[in-house]
């Protein structure tokens, strides 16, 4: 499953070419608690069909009535941006199904250029890291090349939205979890690539949408060129084609590394690139291990779960408190009840 905003961008680009009337909804600005991110887009054609989202529903359904449905429609679906709140009273907030208390502003970009689009796509889908600035005046729009993520930002007169490629998971080992856990990836709009040198784990795939290798990981590794869009987990258990992947990861910009295995092993891994790679404990302080969250997890789908809930919490920048850690709440389980140094949730009573 592809990066939404690729989807959004790529059939506003397709109704635009098609001659329709088409417009851009961007979340600019929220007030306590709201359905989607700032810089969430959605894209609406003058048939009324939609693509991505900016609410739960209700805002979309508002959008489409005033903008395709309503006396004053054809008038409205053109002219330069407009930024429109929704939820300033409680009454309001209710009937667009805002959390209580929830406010946000859309700018409303009408009949984008198809060609601009089509720019802005070829950048994405050649991995680059892109910035879209829209003239609030006129609705004209230029794109710059980024050096790094950055968050949207909006004054009186540019909108400045930040659209990166797609984020990547790169998987070792092709066994049963990693089935699950690349399915997941999918959902979430990663691109999976998994890795298996071993023909008897490869021979078994049944996964569509999936790039599926056979090369030996820590060469993968290096082609792959992770960056802080992307991740690398290794679920092999093999030495031999964890290791090497892993220090070779640890070399690059990737926002999440981790290796699948007990408490035990992974302190048997941490020993032996220390003891065999010249890495210190401070070199390897970016490995996690084992990966996930605790959540009592016992079969290949669970633990996957455990694995994707960590991987997004590390993409969207969320501390994870330590009793969620598999090592800590399996240690804080093993202390003895009322021990002061074991977390509330996991003290015997």
């Amino acid at each position: 499953m592809e990066n939404l905003d690729i989807v959004v961008l790529r059939t506003l680009r397709d109704w635009r070419q098609a001659g329709h009337r088409a417009l851009l909804a961007t979340v600019i600005h929220t007030w306590g608690s709201s359905p989607r991110p700032v810089g969430s887009i959605m894209a609406m054609c003058e048939t009324g069909a939609v693509v991505g989202s900016v609410s739960g529903g209700c805002i979309e359904d508002d959008l489409i009535y005033q903008y395709t449905q309503s006396e004053s429609a054809s008038a409205l679906l053109q002219g330069p941006p407009v930024r429109v709140k929704y939820g300033i009273s409680a009454d309001e907030a209710h009937r667009f199904g805002l959390p209580c208390g929830g406010t946000l502003e859309l700018l409303l970009e009408f009949n984008p250029d198809a060609q601009a689009l089509q720019s802005l796509i070829l950048q994405l889908e050649q991995g680059q890291l892109m910035l879209r600035t829209t003239e609030l005046s006129t609705g004209q729009v230029t794109l710059s090349p980024s050096a790094g993520p950055s968050e949207l930002a909006v004054n009186a007169t540019q909108l400045v939205n930040a659209f990166g490629p797609e984020y990547r998971m790169l998987l070792i080992g092709a066994g049963q979890m990693t089935e699950y856990l690349a399915t997941m990836a999918l959902f979430n709009g990663f691109a999976v690539t998994v890795c298996d040198p071993r023909e008897e784990y490869r021979g078994a795939w049944s996964v569509s949408g999936v790039t599926l290798t056979s090369e030996m990981p820590d060469d993968l590794v290096q082609a792959f060129k992770p960056d802080r869009r992307s991740c690398v987990i290794a679920l092999t258990h093999d030495p031999k084609l964890d290791d090497l992947a892993l220090l070779e990861a640890l070399n690059t910009e990737a926002f999440y590394i981790g290796a699948i295995g007990s408490r035990r092993n992974n302190e048997a891994r941490h020993q032996r690139m220390i003891e065999h790679f010249e890495q210190s404990t401070e070199s390897l302080a970016r490995l996690r291990g084992p990966v996930g969250i605790y959540i009592g997890s016992k079969t290949p789908a669970e633990i996957a779960v455990s694995i994707m809930a960590e991987v997004l919490a590390v993409k969207n920048g969320i501390p994870l408190p330590r009793d969620m850690d598999v090592a800590h709440a399996k240690n804080a389980q093993q202390l003895p009840p009322n021990d002061p140094d074991a977390p509330n949730c996991f003290v015997q009573r």
